[in-house]
């Protein structure tokens, strides 16, 4: 999938301004930021995010709607989850993880934070090219189109 080809109905938005969070590019356009943070993320082949975790005190966390392209999903501890189009990827405050785009395709979701009290996101270590690397032979797919 090259850029041109990205079936999105939103605007992929500009560089990335959190982009020393991730490897290689991301695109952010933020779609809503009152009451509900939501954005449309889109990420180059092979672009991920460092490992993060979404605090709360109560609340909080992130859901995922995946809307085109093909990329990748893992819970520290975890084996990843191939994502595709139309999977929904619930994350609970305080699960350490990561997410992004598979090597060969382009994929863009929409973020949502769940609101939450004393709400914050704690960035982690990086996705090195050698776990990256080793993905498609230890990954698992989703059995239905909610994972978590």
């Amino acid at each position: 999938m090259e850029k041109s080809e990205i079936n999105s109905i939103f605007d992929i938005g500009e560089k990335n301004p959190y982009g020393q969070y991730f490897i290689g590019q991301s695109y952010l356009n933020m779609l809503c930021t009152k009451g509900v943070s939501i954005g449309n993320v889109t990420f180059e082949p092979r672009c991920r995010n460092n490992w993060h975790i979404h605090h709360a005190k109560s609340g909080g966390g992130q859901i995922l709607l995946c809307t085109a392209g093909c990329g990748w999903y893992q819970e520290w501890g975890q084996p990843a989850r191939k994502l595709h189009a139309g999977d929904v990827v619930v994350i609970p405050p305080e699960v350490k993880h990561w997410h992004g785009a598979a090597a060969n395709s382009w994929f863009v979701h929409l973020s949502i934070e769940v609101p939450g009290e004393e709400a914050s996101n704690q960035w982690c270590e990086a996705v090195t090219d050698e776990e990256y690397d080793q993905l498609d032979k230890r990954s698992v797919s989703p059995s239905s189109n909610t994972a978590r």
